[in-house]
């Protein structure tokens, strides 16, 4: 299963790419983010392993992510006709997933940011969930994305809306 999400930020590029690598930020933005810690290399950088568990409900999951590709690595001087590129698989119990982010200058205070996502399940419940309801990760990655975009030009954190 693949898609593709975008969402237009109303901040340089620059400060965008410098929050998304930010791992302090996780969980201000990522809902039900347990934990997120490097096993190996540096958070965010290329080849770096981290474990990352989520609790949905009563359900507790974990994964490992691993990051593919951070381009450019230095994200404090991007020339401006240069695409930002940070992309990374994740596998868990009975699946695979990886998410490639793109970040666009639009122009000098805004940043278009699109997120390709490809998930394949090798456990049958996860097929047939992802057959008969594939909106369902679909929205869940607007979710998170419109969620990084309330943090970042606003402040907010998706911790402080408990239910």
């Amino acid at each position: 299963m693949r898609y593709t999400n975008s969402i237009e930020i109303a901040l340089p590029r620059k400060r965008v790419a410098q929050l998304l690598a930010d791992p302090a930020h996780i969980p201000r933005w990522v809902r039900d983010v347990v934990l997120h810690e490097p096993l190996s290399g540096m958070h965010g950088q290329l080849g770096t392993r981290s474990r990352v568990v989520m609790q949905s409900g009563k359900r507790t999951f974990e994964l490992i992510e691993t990051v593919t590709r951070r381009d450019p690595v230095d994200l404090h001087e991007i020339p401006h006709e240069v695409v930002v590129h940070f992309d990374r698989e994740m596998v868990g119990t009975g699946m695979w997933s990886a998410v490639r982010d793109r970040l666009t200058e639009v122009d000098p205070e805004t940043t278009l940011w699109e997120s390709e996502s490809e998930y394949r399940f090798s456990n049958l419940l996860m097929r047939l969930m992802a057959l008969l309801m594939p909106g369902a990760f679909h929205k869940q990655s607007q979710q998170h994305m419109q969620d990084f975009k309330a943090f970042a030009e606003q402040g907010k954190d998706v911790r402080d809306r408990r239910s």
